[in-house]
């Protein structure tokens, strides 16, 4: 979604940039751009039609601030007005005032209900909380397996009452458990169904009225666009939800149910599952989900990323190593696997500001996977005094990696030139590089 809908966006500022001073005529053609680019990303055509009202009312006859170029001044209206039809600021789970805060996810079959459970006790887990988990599935064959095994991965405790038809009942009972569990939240993941039907409805309200959840989170797929909107409203109507849950959220090509369901239904996204994994989970922050459509990057998201993947202590040692020039290829290549850690490359580069559209980013990918071949195919020797490699030693590092030798000459001149860079750094040193100038305090890099 980030991607399309983000390429679109920066085409279309380039233009108005192009142009000395903005006019009546020219927002009205890049709006309908704008408008273009919504409706083919799958928005709500009532919600396209106020969004680009609101930005034609306050762009036409604004007076222009002294020092800001008048393309930069339409660019922040635009981001101003796409923060709020993603919901305005980030909207996080409320606590209950007694033990345990209970959490009820609904949704359709399929759309990611029981797999979220688990990202989400998994969250809670990292932020000092005691999740617990209720299987409440009692259709679906082997859902509260699935519960059970992701449950026994992060650790945290699952009930569940194998061949029970009983819903109801099983919520009850585990939410005692729960209570003699010393829990602080309890995460109830219901059953779906291909399609709403009453039968359902009626048991996550009864549900609902036994367990009274301080949250009720509707899971959602995605994926399915437009539909997610219509979705949300009919559960909203039976349940009145508190949040939404878009799942697949990096397989979304379009975006349109992250863009329509503040508008249409005024339930506020909470959480968006990025990936597979158990830690593939992102808190929806409006700000920062437009600035990276509109190129701006997402620096906060890649330092909090960093902060989890990278251990302090180890961050204190790296630093130590380079200030004592004793960086390593053992060290290199823990930076490598900390970088991976991160995500995809490409996912990555996307959230430093300016660096908008990225090409393929595979040749890249699979150099970075190359060089770790070839440092773990080395002894601990050779990659604490690589000055130590031969011919010999070099081609059985090739073999041993699947590269030539060529590949494995080029990384050690790399290294060494990295090297002389980190030894110019903590020096002082700085070298004289057009783009980059050095000064008192520190340095000004060309991005």
């Amino acid at each position: 979604m980030l991607d399309n809908l983000g390429a679109r966006f920066q085409d279309i500022f380039k233009k108005v940039r192009g142009h000395g001073k903005l006019s009546e005529s020219n927002i009205k053609e890049a709006l309908r751009e704008v408008k273009m680019s919504l409706l083919e990303a799958d928005v709500n055509y009532k919600v396209v039609k106020d969004f680009i009202k609101k930005i034609q009312d306050k762009a036409i006859g604004t007076e222009v601030v002294t020092g800001i170029n008048p393309g930069q001044q339409f660019i922040k209206i635009v981001n101003d007005e796409l923060v709020e039809l993603l919901g305005g600021t980030n909207s996080r789970l409320t606590k209950g005032v007694r033990n345990p805060t209970v959490i009820m996810l609904a949704g359709l079959q399929g759309a990611g209900k029981t797999t979220f459970a688990a990202k989400l006790s998994n969250y809670l887990k990292k932020t000092g909380e005691r999740p617990y988990m209720i299987s409440a599935d009692v259709y679906r064959p082997a859902a509260m397996k699935q519960l059970e095994v992701l449950g026994k991965q992060i650790d945290v405790p699952v009930y569940f009452e194998e061949g029970s038809k009983d819903a109801v009942g099983i919520c009850e009972r585990g939410l005692e458990k729960a209570k003699e569990a010393n829990a602080t939240y309890l995460i109830i993941d219901t059953a779906g169904r291909l399609h709403i039907d009453e039968h359902l409805m009626e048991e996550l309200k009864d549900i609902k009225k036994t367990v009274r959840p301080q949250e009720i989170l509707l899971v959602v797929d995605a994926m399915i666009g437009q539909d997610a909107v219509n979705l949300a409203e009919s559960f909203n109507n039976a349940l009145n939800i508190d949040g939404v849950i878009l799942t697949k959220f990096d397989g979304d090509t379009r975006g349109g149910a992250a863009l329509s369901i503040k508008s249409v239904v005024g339930k506020s996204i909470k959480f968006v599952g990025t990936g597979e994994k158990i830690s593939d989970l992102e808190l929806f922050h409006p700000e920062r989900i437009a600035s990276r459509i509109l190129g701006m990057g997402d620096v906060v998201s890649l330092v909090e990323k960093a902060q989890e993947a990278i251990n302090e202590d180890d961050a204190k040692s790296l630093e130590e190593k380079i200030r004592t020039q004793q960086f390593d290829l053992d060290d290199f290549l823990k930076q490598l696997q900390n970088i991976k850690k991160l995500g995809p490359l490409g996912s990555i580069l996307k959230m430093l500001p300016g660096v908008g559209q990225i090409g393929d980013l595979a040749p890249a990918e699979k150099e970075m996977k190359k060089v770790e071949a070839i440092i773990q195919s080395m002894t601990k020797e050779e990659r604490k005094k690589p000055e130590i490699l031969k011919a010999s030693r070099k081609q059985r590092i090739a073999k041993g990696s699947g590269t030539d030798v060529s590949d494995v000459n080029k990384l050690l001149k790399q290294f060494e030139q990295m090297k002389d860079m980190m030894k110019m750094f903590s020096s002082g040193k700085f070298p004289n590089i057009p783009g980059m100038r050095g000064k008192k305090g520190g340095m000004k890099f060309p991005f």
